[in-house]
């Protein structure tokens, strides 16, 4: 009897470590997928600037030999006009449009005596003052100490920028937190993803992190960016793997691996959410069922 008892206790323990080793390994598959991705996402990146870095250059080329075969083209030009009978060349000549403060001085732009004439400078050119109009009470137009009208400063300044999501959020983590909520309910999922990232950066360890994690997954799946969405799900799937949150996400972490053409990884992630919750509301078993049909896993 006793026997029997060991190598059922035997039994026990052995299943108990294969389903943790099992459980442990599709969380590594999956955690190593999204690694993955993360790295190639920031090689396409880095190949990205390359190429740009490369375009440049190579404009950059096209211009100096451009300007190299300008110079050369005008240099024998010159030297095919010169000769031997070459007229003398004459003194350059005065523009007749040139402005000259010796006969012109009467002229807007001739240099006056210091302090004269800001009355008039401001009345015909109000941004020469920076928008400040100068006048003068006592009809001394040439006073230096002309009393300054302050009425117009700002009548034509440019708005306010627009406050960002930073800019107007609360320190309160509630309502900053059922602010992001509400953009992501109206599809405004970029602004719900400065709203959940402020949120988290904010406060860490507020007991709503779980459910903004999440969220913030579902503001980068919504607009497709799977790779992205997949760290956040993993994230509440290991990090917060005790909240309400962590089944659902990871089923989601599933439809994001699939979405990113790791079929194997997401049949193994939706093959463990049964195991690791069992008490997972009805909601997300038929989820699990749904994903495992359309996915086609055996």
């Amino acid at each position: 009897m006793i026997r029997v008892q060991r190598s059922l206790l035997l039994l026990t323990v052995c299943g108990m470590a294969l389903s943790a080793g099992v459980e442990a390994r599709a969380q590594d598959a999956s955690e190593m997928f999204v690694r993955l991705q993360r790295l190639e996402g920031q090689v396409r990146e880095l190949s990205g600037r390359v190429e740009q870095l490369q375009f440049e250059n190579r404009r950059l080329q096209d211009q100096t030999r451009k300007f190299q075969e300008d110079v050369d083209f005008r240099f024998q030009e010159l030297g095919g006009k010169g000769g031997g009978n070459a007229a003398p060349q004459r003194p350059p000549q005065k523009r007749s449009d040139a402005f000259d403060p010796a006969t012109q001085s009467g002229q807007p732009g001739a240099p006056r005596p210091l302090g004269q004439g800001q009355s008039n400078l401001a009345a015909a050119d109000p941004d020469a003052t920076g928008g400040i109009a100068i006048i003068d009470e006592s009809g001394s137009g040439d006073r230096p100490d002309a009393p300054l009208d302050l009425s117009s400063v700002g009548r034509n300044a440019p708005p306010p920028p627009r406050m960002s999501v930073a800019a107007t959020a609360t320190d309160d983590p509630r309502t900053q937190y059922e602010s992001a909520v509400s953009l992501l309910q109206r599809k405004d999922y970029e602004s719900a993803e400065m709203g959940f990232r402020q949120f988290l950066q904010s406060h860490p360890r507020d007991r709503l992190v779980p459910d903004a994690t999440y969220l913030l997954g579902e503001s980068y799946l919504s607009r497709g960016r799977y790779r992205e969405a997949a760290e956040q799900y993993l994230k509440v799937t290991t990090e917060y793997g005790k909240s309400n949150r962590a089944p659902a996400g990871m089923v989601k972490l599933a439809v994001s691996l699939n979405a990113l053409g790791a079929r194997d990884q997401a049949c193994a992630t939706l093959a463990e959410v049964g195991r690791k919750y069992p008490q997972a509301d009805a909601n997300v078993r038929q989820n699990v069922a749904r994903e495992r049909a359309r996915v086609k896993c055996t």
